[in-house]
């Protein structure tokens, strides 16, 4: 990143704040940046690490309802302080076909950035954000570490966001 971020004063960044940019390595020699995906809806998915039971849940879950979130037009990431093998090893063995980046160094940079960093594990929080192709956060949620937020809560906010999907649309 070209800049230090910055942490909120406190607790996650709320729905009409400027998403900030971002770039995080995707695989060992990719890298992705927030403002590539500009102009369409983008959903990010903080989670606290690939391998624990609820993560791989979750990030299995969303691999399901993929194509859902693709008939709004919207770009799903999962973001973790996990490094690009974890990443690369987890999302191949869980067959996900959507981005993990790696928050790994600075530790957790873009988790503070967006309030959801927890110091003491060194990890983030379980913790979502549907961003508009404008790039400004229009709904965010922090779920209990223990429990997976499920999806419903990102489709009524991309319903909320773009409107209901068309019928018939394809992924």
């Amino acid at each position: 990143m070209s800049d230090t971020p910055r942490p909120p004063a406190s607790g996650p960044l709320e729905a009409g704040r400027t998403a900030p940019d971002f770039v995080l390595p995707a695989t060992p020699d990719q890298r992705l940046s927030l403002s590539e995906l500009r102009g369409s809806p983008v959903i990010l998915a903080f989670y606290p690490a690939d391998w624990s039971p609820v993560c791989g849940d979750q990030m299995a879950l969303y691999n399901e309802v993929l194509p859902e979130f693709h008939r709004y037009g919207a770009q799903l990431v999962g973001i973790s302080t996990d490094g690009v093998w974890c990443h690369a090893a987890f999302a191949g063995e869980r067959h996900l076909h959507f981005p993990l980046l790696a928050d790994f160094e600075p530790k957790g940079a873009v988790a503070r950035t967006y309030g959801v960093y927890r110091e003491p594990e060194g990890t983030s929080e379980r913790a979502l954000f549907v961003i508009d192709g404008d790039g400004v956060i229009r709904w965010s949620y922090v779920s209990p570490l223990g429990i997976n937020p499920g999806a419903d809560g990102i489709l009524e906010a991309l319903d909320a966001l773009v409107g209901a999907p068309p019928q018939g649309a394809t992924p």
